[in-house]
């Protein structure tokens, strides 16, 4: 369940405006080492990064969360009617900022997020700013997921993960950045165990029949709009039904 203080910075992100790949720099450490967040961006602050994720560590000591969301600014940025229809009757909590890469997630995990939580389903998506800030092979990129998913195995064993394949991006389905995610989600599909670990790779629904992307569905190729998340919560809230039985 979301409470006051994360829903309000949740709505502060927003009305920042996430861009994942719209910097030229980047951190020096790779993604599988936990790294605070060092890089100032004009739509979000250090202190502002550090301020959420306080929030966050809140909700983890004190909230009762049986869903949580683990992820960047393409996972902050649900829309928020949506949430509230799919995924708060579900005593969900997003641990989501704007251009976490793997390297930040991993230090938030470790530095408060884990708190009392003992969420029966994790849904994860990550990646995509190490290809981006990071100048990450998809080789690299797959390197630090892993260490997300081990570090939330170590955390809460007991746990179920749905791993999201990282979302095509750009609007052409010929761009080199497709390919490269393509090449990082064949690498993690095969943290996917069908047991405990769930790859999913709903790619697929935001594409047209000639595979690129519409404007509708991501105004910038790469956030969905409201109507791409709409696609996103429908694609994969029955399996998150399921997976919390």
């Amino acid at each position: 369940m979301l409470s006051a203080p994360l829903l309000s910075a949740f709505i502060l992100a927003l009305s920042l405006g996430f861009t994942a790949l719209g910097s030229n720099a980047s951190e020096n450490l790779p993604g599988t080492i936990p790294s605070k967040r060092t890089q100032e961006f004009p739509w979000m602050s250090v202190a502002t990064w550090e301020r959420m994720h306080a929030e966050d560590v809140l909700i983890a000591e004190h909230d009762q969360v049986d869903l949580l969301f683990i992820g960047d600014s393409i996972t902050a940025g649900w829309d928020w009617q949506l949430w509230q229809t799919h995924f708060a009757p579900l005593k969900a909590a997003n641990f989501a900022i704007g251009a976490d890469h793997t390297g930040n997630v991993l230090w938030r995990l470790q530095h408060g997020t884990i708190g009392q939580l003992h969420p029966k389903l994790i849904v994860v998506l990550i990646g995509v700013n190490n290809l981006g800030h990071l100048q990450e092979s998809p080789e690299q990129a797959a390197d630090g997921i892993t260490r997300v998913v081990q570090q939330l195995q170590l955390a809460w064993p007991n746990s179920r993960i749905l791993l999201n394949a990282v979302f095509p991006f750009d609007e052409k389905a010929d761009s080199p950045n497709r390919a490269k995610a393509k090449r990082l989600n064949s690498i993690i599909s095969k943290l996917g165990n069908n047991k405990t670990i769930f790859f999913k790779d709903y790619g697929h629904v935001f594409l047209q029949k000639d595979g690129s992307i519409a404007a509708e569905v991501m105004a910038d190729f790469l956030h969905p709009t409201p109507a791409g998340y709409k696609i996103w919560a429908e694609a994969m809230t029955p399996d998150i039904h399921k997976l919390l039985q």
